[in-house]
């Protein structure tokens, strides 16, 4: 291949910029410059010398060139691919996110998608996409764009929408999780080795976080009776509030039993396509209390740990053995190696709805499956889900339209409109105000 010339916005973070860099130093068909950008400068200047670190370690030494710019017009000049990661704001915005809900009432489990959080850490984050886009039509129109950054599906939509004619997509690893939950009941029905995630077959239809799995194949086999058997079955589902504190206690905030997932199919006949943490907050029953959502063995991520993890990313100084490039299960270096022309792809993609979800408006963001190809994204047709998770994925769709009409607009009144046509928005009038005005002032980006 050519040399190419990459841009990662966000290059300066601590997780997302140093897994595609030891990606991209596994991957021998890719060669040129990689530009980090970053609003902080100094830890994209640092993570210059750690990508340097990372092609040495894995015998890439000379592959890529690797140089930081300050100014963002600069960084993307004659960019062929952008891959989009960032925190729109430090942490501590994330307080308004999930402090203030749950002295409220409202239980989140993440809070970066979906719900009171998840719009207004879209009103810090659009912004930022909005200008991105109006820079990449100006330095790299013709550029592939990728996004990383949540809420996947606004801060995607936001590019269309400055730049409709922007080549983006968003990139999630969260179906990655069913399919290997699914690979490992394989391997208990059929007494083989677990088979790779990427020989389990899905049909997948909804947006990003809430996207569901309406059939499932492995070698030719359907797979999606012996789910509905699993899922039917009341032992399926023990108790596992025990479980639950153990994972609180060891901060296993990530771990998961796909139970959620799994009563999806149970009671609406679609499997859930995301980890339970987050299928739960699209719904007002599975967070109606903490002791609820335990006895699913799923557990709310706390803002004190978020806290403390970017302290300790921001301090880390990577040891030899940190930079050593092992397999991953993320597939930016795949997609990039695509549309580059060298390979295709078949994966889950986060893109404008051509049709290929028919239950939703055309334009709007949808995550479904799609070929990749040299310079081309062509998704592929969903098949509908049954009419009631039809109707909760309408619902939330919509409400994030209003909530990026809104922020393109500076329209505060719609974007409250938005916030009470939320799910998990259970309050009184009076108190959603009063949330609401709050979460506006403690919700603004900060640096």
């Amino acid at each position: 291949m050519k040399d190419s010339r990459i841009c990662i916005i966000g290059g300066g973070g601590r997780l997302w910029a140093i897994q595609f860099m030891k990606d991209l130093a596994t991957n021998s068909m890719t060669h040129g410059t990689l530009v980090l950008y970053d609003i902080d400068k100094e830890a994209a200047r640092s993570n210059v010398e750690v990508a340097n670190r990372i092609f040495a370690a894995n015998k890439a030494e000379g592959r890529f060139a690797v140089v930081a710019k300050d100014d963002l017009g600069e960084a993307l000049e004659g960019t062929e691919l952008v891959i989009i990661s960032v925190e729109p704001g430090n942490t501590e915005c994330r307080y308004g996110d999930l402090v203030l809900p749950e002295e409220y009432g409202i239980l989140e489990s993440v809070g970066d998608t979906t719900g009171p959080g998840g719009i207004m850490r879209a009103r810090r984050a659009l912004p930022l996409f909005f200008e991105f886009a109006k820079q990449i039509e100006k330095h790299c129109p013709d550029a592939w764009v990728i996004n990383y950054t949540n809420p996947m599906t606004l801060c995607t939509a936001a590019l269309f929408k400055a730049f409709p004619k922007i080549k983006a997509l968003g990139c999630c690893h969260e179906v990655f999780h069913l399919e290997t939950f699914i690979a490992e009941q394989v391997a208990k029905w059929y007494g083989v080795e677990k088979p790779d995630r990427r020989d389990i077959h899905v049909d997948i239809t909804g947006v990003n976080h809430f996207t569901f799995i309406t059939g499932a194949t492995w070698e030719g086999i359907d797979l999606m009776p012996k789910l509905k058997e699993l899922a039917a079955d009341p032992n399926t589902y023990p108790d596992e509030t025990e479980l639950a504190k153990k994972r609180i206690a060891e901060e296993k905030w990530f771990d998961c039993d796909h139970l959620i997932a799994l009563s999806f199919l149970r009671d609406f006949g679609a499997l859930g396509a995301a980890g339970d943490r987050h299928l739960s907050e699209f719904v007002p029953w599975f967070l109606s209390s903490e002791e609820q959502l335990w006895k699913l063995g799923t557990i709310r991520t706390p803002y004190a740990w978020r806290l403390s993890q970017a302290k300790e990313k921001k301090e880390k100084v990577f040891k030899q053995e940190d930079l050593i490039a092992e397999p991953s299960d993320e597939e930016g270096v795949d997609i990039m190696r695509s549309l580059l022309g060298d390979r295709t792809l078949l994966t889950n993609i986060n893109r404008p709805n051509e049709g290929q979800i028919r239950y939703l408006p055309k334009g709007r963001i949808v995550e479904s499956n799609g070929y990749i190809s040299n310079d081309s994204i062509r998704p592929i047709m969903a098949m509908d889900p049954p009419l009631a998770i039809q109707n909760m994925v309408r619902q939330v769709s919509d409400v994030q339209q209003m909530t990026l009409d809104a922020l393109y607009t500076n329209d505060d009144q719609l974007l409250f409109t938005a916030f009470l046509s939320d799910p998990l928005m259970k309050l009184p009038l009076d108190k959603a105000r009063e949330l609401f005005d709050k979460m506006l002032k403690a919700s603004e980006i900060r640096y």
